[in-house]
């Protein structure tokens, strides 16, 4: 017997559930496409018949990848939304999506979106309206593409307790990145690269400031600390200061550099006044050094994956594409089967499980490691004046190289060299690496600080 086949009950009548799409534009399309030439696999799965009613649309004459009936589009996305069981809403940004998923709700539609952005600033509110209501609102999509790993998270590993959670949740600065350090490119000319593939946007910034990383992790963050976060609770730096000699240097030290979200649960420092609480979560996206043998090291082009650390299940990884009208529709339509068989069958929705409310902690409160490079006077007493100024701070070295690029010469008009340092710290509190910075930028040696990261998974 096919276990992927679903029957519903043999006293149940088949029954048909309209659905409204919201958005027909790289995602969008695939769904309808598939949900018109698979309605006969989709009914046998689900035990209904899922009928598109409708696709609301901005410009119905627009031009679009996939070849659709006309006369399902419309302008009138309202009354669209109100007369429908299952409202897929991939229209992306603020509004009008948000007014439409309200309205959805309102009517008693069960939900689905791939809408990070919309999630990541309101994303509790949302929560809560379908809760009260009883209604699923979905989202598989809104993270990493075609991965499962929202689902996993909240149900696979419900009865476990997840400590981190580090993705790589944004295919284009995965693609740069990986081209910079593949082929020695610059930034400028990868992500030129990337737009020529159609992996950037026209205009890139949410992506390579980490905006769109910064909105997974936070939604990522949520389900996994069964708390509730929003976009400003992320930290969030881009990929933008990361340079070819950047990545040069990583390599050299063994290292990748990737743009990573990372959310992690740790203890709340001591004098901080969260009520009492004993653990908090901080949640950041910012260029990351890996060692090379890290599974998300081995991530390449516009790919995403994202490892887990849990207390039973101890290390996970999901891999796979990040993004794509195809890749993307199918996390759509596994959320779509899926409410669509809750409705078959009855029951209330399910969206999140939030159990506490865990305080967000700053960047400052989490312990990591500092790649920091240095351009400095080649002169003698240097490496001690460093040293000791990192003993000052409380911040050990753990490894250091340094390359001298301009010697006195016969004829030097006795101006000392210069020479690059590159420095691994060892684990240390962010606020006592940040703070090391700024000293050694105000030493008269120092020429100048060429690069910041920071490096896990060592």
């Amino acid at each position: 017997m096919d276990a992927a086949v679903f029957s519903p009950p043999a006293s149940a009548e088949t029954k048909t559930l309209k659905v409204a799409l919201l958005g027909a534009g790289n995602v969008g399309a695939q769904v309808a496409r598939i949900l018109l030439e698979d309605a006969d696999a989709l009914a046998a799965r689900t035990g209904a018949r899922l009928e598109l009613s409708g696709i609301a649309v901005r410009n119905i004459d627009a031009p679009r990848d996939v070849d659709l009936p006309r006369e399902l589009f419309t302008t009138d996305a309202s009354t669209l939304v109100r007369g429908a069981d299952v409202v897929i809403e991939l229209m992306g940004g603020l509004e009008p999506a948000r007014t439409l998923i309200l309205e959805a709700i309102e009517h008693g539609a069960t939900v689905v979106t791939g809408n990070k952005a919309l999630l990541a600033v309101d994303g509790p509110s949302l929560y809560e309206k379908a809760d009260a209501a009883g209604l699923e609102l979905s989202y598989e999509a809104a993270v990493a593409g075609a991965i499962p790993i929202l689902r996993p998270i909240r149900d696979s590993l419900a009865g476990d307790k997840i400590t981190r959670v580090m993705g790589i949740v944004n295919g284009t600065t995965n693609f740069i990145l990986d081209q910079m350090d593949t082929t020695g490119a610059s930034f400028e000319d990868a992500l030129a690269e990337a737009t020529r593939l159609g992996y950037a946007e026209a205009d890139p910034t949410a992506d390579i400031e980490g905006h769109d990383a910064a909105a997974k992790g936070a939604i990522l963050a949520s389900l996994s600390f069964h708390t509730r976060f929003s976009l400003e609770d992320v930290h969030c730096q881009g990929i933008t200061q990361v340079t070819a000699a950047d990545i040069a240097a990583a390599k050299d030290a063994g290292f990748v550099i990737k743009l990573l979200a990372i959310a992690q649960k740790l203890p709340v420092p001591a004098g901080n006044d969260n009520g009492g609480a004993q653990a908090g979560v901080s949640v950041r996206v910012h260029p990351t050094l890996l060692p090379r043998d890290h599974p998300l090291a081995a991530v390449h082009g516009a790919f995403n994956a994202v490892f887990i650390e849990a207390e039973s299940a101890g290390e996970l990884m999901f891999y796979g594409q990040g993004a794509g009208g195809t890749p993307t529709a199918s996390a759509v339509l596994g959320d779509v089967v899926s409410a669509a068989r809750r409705l078959v069958l009855g029951g209330p929705g399910r969206t999140e499980t939030t159990t506490g409310v865990l305080p967000v902690l700053g960047i400052e409160a989490v312990t990591t490691q500092y790649y920091i490079g240095l351009d400095a006077a080649d002169q003698p007493g240097v490496l001690a004046k460093i040293s000791a100024l990192f003993a000052e701070h409380g911040v050990s070295i753990e490894a250091m190289r340094q390359t001298v690029h301009r010697e006195r010469g016969p004829h030097d008009d006795g101006a000392p060299g210069s020479a690059e340092l590159r420095i691994v710290t060892h684990r240390a509190s962010e606020a006592a690496l940040a703070a090391t910075v700024q000293a050694i930028k105000g030493l008269d040696i120092i020429n100048s600080v060429t690069s910041v990261l920071r490096v896990e998974g060592v």
